[in-house]
């Protein structure tokens, strides 16, 4: 005997379409009146926000500025056409952007490159005064590598009265030793 054996399948298949987060880029940030400034990257405004806020150990509301002209960074569009190693200036409610004063000097190795090239490193120097009344200067030294990893150091240079205390502080500390 013969059976006849039918048989009605389906398969269901679901696409599952993933997004994937926006490449990191860098950015350099800085406090309203400049006395700090950090390295972030970040993929999106909201996550520059986010890694400003925790890099600074701020909370509440703040705004982003770019630190050379304080024209205000507040979409996503205009996040987009930043530069990989803009300088944003973060404020919170009540601060105001405020220019460079004089005597702040910034310079920099970096040269115009085109935009499809890719950099194996990039340093940059800033030279700046935290008080027009200090003597010598900070200096914050930057390195990029690879348009993705970089590194800051920033030396603050202590103003006279500073120097004084603190060398009068190791000298009696040196005499009580002994």
């Amino acid at each position: 005997i013969f059976r006849s054996v039918s048989s009605v399948g389906s398969e269901i298949s679901r696409r599952v379409k993933t997004v994937s987060a926006p490449p990191q880029r860098p950015f350099r940030i800085c406090s309203h009146d400049r006395s700090v400034r950090k390295g972030v990257t970040a993929g999106s405004l909201r996550e520059l926000i986010a890694k400003a806020m925790d890099a600074l150990f701020l909370t509440g509301i703040v705004s982003l500025v770019l630190e050379e002209d304080g024209t205000l960074l507040d979409t996503e569009e205009y996040f987009d056409t930043l530069e990989d190693g803009s300088v944003v200036m973060v404020l919170e409610k009540e601060q105001k952007w405020n220019p460079r004063k004089q005597g702040v000097l910034s310079y920099s190795l970096q040269q115009e490159k085109p935009k499809n090239s890719r950099d194996i490193a990039r340093i940059t120097f800033d030279v700046y005064k935290l008080n027009p009344r200090d003597v010598f200067g900070s200096l914050n030294i930057k390195a990029t590598f690879y348009g993705l990893y970089s590194m800051s150091c920033d030396f603050q240079c202590l103003g006279p009265k500073k120097v004084v205390r603190s060398v009068t502080m190791m000298n009696i500390h040196s005499l009580t030793k002994k």
